[in-house]
This record gives structure tokens, C-alpha cells and sequence, in this order.
């Protein structure tokens, strides 16, 4: 008796490790494909799984999304310039029975399908476009590998251009011309803002044509503004409309005259034709 107890114990202890040899906890992003005999029984989970030691293999497969980088690939753009480019895929299993019958390895294979499409994609557009139109460069790479990978049961989310590497020489070239480009905008801007005062002070000595009495006021003003500055030498125009009559009188009378008396002693004037100069500097009122 004693012997047939213990064989009993042997059996029950048996029996439960295969119970719990036969059970599998699957996680809520996990799925089991089960294959009977070679056979396929079909994803299981999540939950609790039971399986027929050995007689059941079965294939974990995640489905939470993977983040995968592609390593820099050295590509010539259309406009014959080496650069080396990365990039970032994200994807997820949306089907586990053909990510596990259609290939051997989806990430791999996903991998190498990334970096051959982004040295085509890439090898089609020019230095500006890669730079400038990363966009559209996603759009198409997005586009390319999500439909080569949808037979392997994966489903591509992102696709995204994550760095470019340029030689130092072009990087160079570029910074002079964008030097240059900034450099043409500033004198362009400078050129309208002389054409728009122009325009201005056409319009503004229209204005003053129209009544003499306000350009004598502005003389008044420049005057004022100069005598704040304590200045000695003063300096302005006269217009020909004024003078004129009294250089002609003097012409006039010129052979008939004696000649001009001399200047009172502090102050000295010349006169020329459409200009004056006044000095009023302390020497002279030393004198």
C-alpha cells in the first residue's frame, strides 16, 4: 500500500505539472500564434491559454507599436550632392498569423525595405528639396513602405526624415549664399525706401510751391534748429526767385558806383549766387 501512494503522489504531481506546463498567460498586447502538429491553430489570447504539451509550438508576437531607426545612408541627390540620411519608422503588428506566416522576421524585413526606399526617394530629388520639402519626401516614403508592408501583417504609422548630413564645403557654399540672398534683400529695401521718400518730398514741395509764405516758415524753423546747437557758421539756401532782381540791379549799377564800403567790424558776409554765409563766431565779435 504504502508503494501504490507513492505512486499516486508521483502521478497527481505529474499531472500538474503538465496542467501548468499547458498553461500560458498571454498579456493584452500579446498574441500566441499555436501551431498543432505543424498545423495552425490560430492567434490565441489575451488571457489565460491552453496548450498540449508537446504537441503544441506556439510564437509570442507583440503587438504595441516599434519604434525602429534606420541607419545613415549615404545618397546622391539628383543634383549630384553626397549626403548621409537617417530616418525613423513606426509600426505595429495588426495581423500576428501573417507577420509569423508571410515572412521569417517583419522587423528585418521592414528595416531593409526602409533603408532601400529612402536611398530611392532620396536619390530622385535635388539638395533644396531634401532641405526645404521634407514633407513631401515623408509623404513618399510613407507611402512606398506601408504598401510593401501590409502583406507581412504590419501596419507603418510614421515614416519620418530625421537628419541630413551635408559635406562642410556645400554647407559653406550654403551660408555664402544665403549671405549674399540677404544681402540683395536689404538693398532692395533700401532701394524702395529712397523711391518712397522721393516721392514724398516731390509731393511735399508741391506743397510748398503752392504757397511761398510756407517755405519762408521752413527756413525760420531750419534757422531755429540750427541756433539751438550753438553753432557760430550758418549755412543756407536762398532761392533765385529772391535774389535774382537784386543781383540785376547791381549789374545795373555797377559802372555808376564807387566802391562796396567795408563791412561793419564783428560780422562778415558772402554772398553768392543762391547761397549766404554768416559768420558770427566770438573772433569775429572780438574784433
Amino acid at each position: 500500500m504504502p508503494s501504490q501512494a507513492i505512486i499516486a503522489i508521483v502521478v497527481v504531481v505529474l499531472l500538474l505539472a503538465l496542467l501548468i506546463a499547458s498553461l500560458k498567460v498571454v498579456r493584452e498586447y500579446e498574441r500566441l500564434v499555436v501551431f498543432r502538429l505543424g498545423r495552425l491553430r490560430g492567434p490565441l489570447g489575451p488571457g489565460l491559454v491552453f496548450m498540449l504539451p508537446f504537441l503544441d509550438r506556439s510564437v509570442r508576437v507583440d503587438q504595441r507599436v516599434v519604434t525602429l531607426t534606420i541607419p545613415p545612408q549615404e545618397v546622391i541627390t539628383r543634383d549630384n550632392v553626397t549626403a548621409r540620411v537617417n530616418a525613423v519608422v513606426m509600426f505595429k503588428v495588426a495581423d500576428p498569423v501573417r507577420s509569423v506566416m508571410a515572412v521569417e522576421n517583419h522587423a528585418v524585413a521592414t528595416s531593409q525595405f526602409a533603408q532601400t526606399t529612402l536611398r530611392s526617394v532620396v536619390g530622385r530629388a535635388d539638395l533644396d528639396t531634401l532641405l526645404a520639402h521634407r514633407a513631401d519626401l515623408n509623404e513618399d516614403l510613407y507611402r512606398s513602405i506601408a504598401q510593401q508592408a501590409v502583406p507581412w501583417g504590419v501596419d507603418v504609422a510614421v515614416v519620418e526624415i530625421k537628419d541630413v548630413e551635408i559635406p562642410e564645403m556645400m554647407q559653406r557654399a550654403m551660408a555664402r549664399q544665403a549671405e549674399a540672398e540677404r544681402e540683395r534683400r536689404a538693398k532692395v529695401i533700401s532701394a524702395h525706401g529712397e523711391l518712397e521718400a522721393s516721392e514724398e518730398l516731390r509731393d511735399a514741395a508741391k506743397t510748398l510751391s503752392e504757397a511761398p509764405a510756407s517755405l519762408q516758415l521752413r527756413y525760420l524753423q531750419t534757422l531755429l534748429e540750427l541756433g539751438a546747437d550753438q553753432n557760430s557758421t550758418v549755412v543756407f539756401p536762398l532761392p533765385m526767385d529772391i535774389i535774382g532782381p537784386l543781383m540785376g540791379a547791381l549789374e545795373h549799377l555797377a559802372p555808376g558806383t564807387s566802391a562796396p564800403t567795408e563791412p561793419k567790424a564783428g560780422r562778415t558776409s558772402t554772398e553768392t549766387r543762391g547761397l549766404a554765409v554768416v559768420d558770427d563766431s566770438a573772433e569775429g565779435r572780438s574784433r
